[in-house]
């Protein structure tokens, strides 16, 4: 059963990308793989070699393999409760959506570029924002040509969407 927010509705912590899931199951099966084994490995012959308690090898070793299985149990149940949202799927392509990379205009006129994508996977240095980011929230069901209001902690900002697309 996933977690639902308000009205029954999915969370929206809940909506990933495909390339999003994919990176998390990356990661996932990394950490599985290649990271844990390694560190198994060096904790058993650390503890092999007599008192743990000033073993640094050792300690070290059994911190990163709780950071490692709490990074595995995270990544497992995001992907678990994960809703798929392909933007290649899209029916509705003249509003803004989960998925859109939407180009507009600030008060500056300053062109912004900006994907909607997942909590997990939004990352500002590829100009990817979070679905319940302000700007996103703010943009979301907009068309080209309308002007919405984002509100800032420098008050009201105005933007005027310019394009809307869904990339691949």
């Amino acid at each position: 059963m996933s977690p639902v927010g308000e009205q029954g509705k999915p969370a929206l912590s809940l909506y990933l990308s495909p390339r999003g899931a994919a990176r998390m199951r990356d990661e996932l099966n990394a950490l599985l793989q290649i990271e844990r084994p390694r560190i198994v490995e060096i904790v058993s012959w650390a503890a092999g070699n007599g008192d743990r308690s000033e073993n640094g090898d050792y300690i070290y070793g059994k911190r990163r393999l709780r950071e490692i299985d709490r990074r595995i149990r995270f990544l497992t149940r995001r992907l678990d409760n994960a809703i798929i949202v392909d933007p290649r799927e899209q029916s509705v392509r003249d509003r803004v959506f989960f998925g859109a990379r939407v180009r507009y205009l600030d008060e500056d006129d300053t062109l912004h570029t900006v994907t909607i994508c997942g909590c997990d996977e939004a990352d500002l240095s590829r100009q990817e924002i979070s679905l319940v980011s302000p700007v996103a929230r703010a943009l979301m069901r907009a068309r080209v040509g309308d002007e919405v209001s984002l509100q800032s902690p420098r008050g009201a900002v105005t933007l005027e969407i310019r394009s809307i697309d869904y990339p691949d």
